[in-house]
């Protein structure tokens, strides 16, 4: 299979990257990235596509024939951005890619990577449930795939060191480490949630909306980690 990750350059696409290196079954990952990838991930089997235009894919088309999975990890902290910003980053650049690939391609899975807190209502008071939760509505709504489903991870616990990551993925390791002693439940590894992740995109599945728990329980009914 060949899967397309968007986001790869953060804590959770980078581990999907490695994961999916690993996993027998992925024959092609190709990285979109606005920026150069992290040179310390190699393999024969991955190619990185620099775009720089989130709102349009058009140079992207032919890859999204080709693929039959997608995996979204693309987004950043409302406390990065201004409002604006990130309500484009988060809802728009999202919506124009799984419309222009199911302009080519209805069958290819897509996977979002959302999170604990996302407001399916979109009535949060915060801004991050508001958005989160409209963009998962939007991709089924508006998305025109058959198959799209929703990953809400809550508290995820890193394997690879993230000095290279974004801030707001670095501040909240500590935090992670409390909430796995206090409410283990909503901690996860990075790589069985990348594994979870790739299993989805590849298998397909019943449900389409993963909490962080219902990631746990494909992890461990699937023997994903060991």
């Amino acid at each position: 299979m060949k899967v397309i990750i968007f986001g790869a350059t953060g804590g959770i696409g980078s581990e999907c990257v490695r994961q999916a290196i690993e996993d027998k079954a992925i024959e092609l990952i190709t990285v979109v990235t606005r920026r150069p990838f992290d040179n310390s991930i190699t393999s024969d089997k991955l190619q990185v596509v620099l775009h720089t235009d989130f709102l349009d894919y058009t140079p992207l088309l032919n890859l999204f024939e080709t693929h039959q999975i997608c995996i979204w990890a693309l987004g950043i902290s409302q406390n990065a951005v201004s409002e604006r910003e990130y309500i484009e980053i988060t809802h728009d650049y999202t919506i124009a890619a799984v419309k222009a690939i199911a302009s080519v391609n209805q069958a290819m899975r897509f996977v979002f990577i959302s999170g604990m807190g996302a407001d399916s209502t979109e009535q949060s008071r915060f801004l991050f449930g508001r958005i989160k939760g409209k963009t998962e509505n939007d991709l089924v709504n508006e998305g025109g795939l058959s198959e799209v489903y929703t990953v809400r991870p809550a508290s995820i616990l890193f394997s690879q060191p993230l000095s290279n990551k974004a801030w707001y993925e670095r501040a909240v390791q500590p935090l992670a480490h409390i909430i796995t002693l206090v409410k283990p439940s909503w901690t996860i590894t990075s790589t069985a949630l990348a594994r979870a992740i790739l299993y989805i995109g590849k298998n397909g599945h019943h449900a389409t909306l993963f909490e962080n728990e219902d990631l746990k329980h494909v992890v461990s009914q699937n023997n994903l980690v060991e």
